[in-house]
């Protein structure tokens, strides 16, 4: 994949560089990187020219946009919301031929009037060499400035839209991560790593090198050493209740042959601009595939997830006057979570356990958004690739960052390869959470609903 890609990549290089000689050198702003000037550049480029002036002209406007300062780039993004959505005239011409004949003829016409200029406009920009990761992070840009800015919403929309095709699941590459990998890609695992920290490379190396320890990403070919999102994978005897353990660097490793279950414990989306094109269902599957062929004797797939939201919506429900998930008790052992250090002391971890296995049971099963969603947006991800809340694991994160975020917990999502249909339809469909009865035992009784338990 590389080899044909920096082929490619240098190819459209002399292009560019052949391109350069034919273009109009005596702009009245020649090098300057203003706005005004880029927008110019835009109009010309998609005026239409030859290729080779083309990849130039898009070489050029990228180069010119990566020196650009912060309210420069605004200025661009505001032009590009104003002036390049569709051809007004062309799509009016384009609504009245379609409704005086209904042919397919005026409906292919009014399809592509009413694209928006800059969908093509940034198709031309991806002639230049490197294009693809440079408008992935001016989409980032794009989010930065979004804000404080939501009338450029119809841009970012646009970025989306084609980013789906672009990164279609057909075009992603897998690749397993080991220290064989190249030192620049797995410095990027290292800073892209967002759910459990590696600190050093001797931590990174536990993760990928040992034997009971896998780390797979997907890759794009015109992103050779950029990945896009990667899991991190502990081969284990028994699904784990807590994250400790299975990050322990000095811990044992298992020998692969012996294990039974593939914890999926970490999975990372390392690229902001790709914001809304869903990587990590298609990951989790393949993933699954791959290590179902190297080991057969895995029986049990599951992951060990974070819970971000839980601790800011269990201090609303505390200080809300009156609440369905906690009960005055409940209210009075919950305090605890207030004192210093409360996670260093045995005591107050077992007092406090069952009362947020309960106050959980209800955040995953009961609360929800104002679109009926889980409020827990990990949950809506698993749950959505067609996962059942397994178990809930009272101080399974008592890190620094685990405390904050869920007042320790973490959660066990199991992937069953035959129910995974039918339990995507039963969330997707009617919004039924599907959950295991050891789940279920922690509602109270009175709050059950739209559950589905599994015997």
């Amino acid at each position: 994949m590389s080899s044909n890609t920096s082929f490619f990549g240098d190819l459209l290089t002399t292009i560019a560089d052949r391109g350069r000689a034919l273009l109009d050198r005596n702009s009245r702003v020649s090098g300057a990187t203003r706005a005004a000037t880029l927008i110019e550049r835009c109009e010309s480029l998609l005026s239409g020219r030859g290729e080779a002036s083309g990849v130039a002209l898009a070489t050029d406007i990228l180069d010119r946009y990566a020196r650009m300062k912060t309210g420069e780039r605004i200025a661009l993004f505001e032009a590009l919301a104003e002036t390049f959505g569709p051809d007004r005239e062309r799509l009016e011409r384009a609504i009245a031929s379609y409704g005086r004949t209904g042919s397919d003829a005026a409906a292919a016409e009014l399809h592509l009037a009413s694209e928006p200029r800059r969908q093509e406009l940034f198709r031309r920009f991806n002639l230049a060499p490197g294009a693809t990761l440079s408008l992935v992070r001016m989409r980032e840009h794009l989010m930065d400035a979004m804000v404080h800015r939501r009338d450029l919403a119809a841009v970012d929309r646009d970025f989306g839209h084609l980013f789906s095709s672009w990164f279609n699941r057909g075009f992603l590459v897998l690749r397993r991560i080991d220290w064989s990998t190249p030192a620049n890609v797995l410095e990027k695992i290292i800073r892209y790593e967002a759910v459990h920290a590696i600190r050093d490379w001797n931590d990174l190396r536990a993760r990928v090198d040992s034997p009971d320890r896998r780390c797979y990403a997907f890759f794009h070919p015109a992103l050779v050493d950029e990945p896009l999102i990667f899991v991190e994978v502990a081969l284990t005897k028994d699904i784990p209740g807590a994250i400790a353990p299975v990050l322990d660097q000095t811990r044992a490793p298992l020998e692969p042959e012996k294990a039974t279950t593939a914890v999926f414990y970490s999975i990372s989306n390392c690229q902001r601009g790709l914001g809304g094109v869903s990587f990590g269902n298609f990951l989790i599957k393949q993933v699954v595939e791959e290590i179902s062929r190297e080991m057969p004797a895995l029986t049990t797939f599951v992951t060990l997830s974070p819970v971000p939201g839980f601790r800011a919506w269990l201090d609303g429900e505390r200080k809300a006057e009156a609440s369905p998930a906690i009960t005055a008790a409940d209210r009075e052992a919950l305090a605890l979570l207030d004192t210093p250090d409360w996670a260093e002391k045995a005591e107050v971890r077992d007092a406090l356990a069952p009362v947020l296995g309960a106050a959980a049971a209800y955040y995953f099963l009961v609360a929800r958004t104002s679109k009926g969603k889980p409020v827990d947006p990990v949950a809506r991800f698993h749950l959505g690739n067609g996962a059942r809340l397994e178990r809930i694991n009272p101080m399974g994160d008592l890190s620094a960052k685990g405390i904050a975020q869920a007042a320790g917990l973490m959660v066990n999502y199991r992937y069953v390869l035959a129910d995974i249909e039918k339990n995507h339809e039963a969330f997707a469909g009617k919004g039924e959470v599907v959950t295991s009865p050891a789940v279920k035992k922690l509602l109270k009784a009175d709050t059950s609903r739209a559950l589905v338990p599994v015997p």
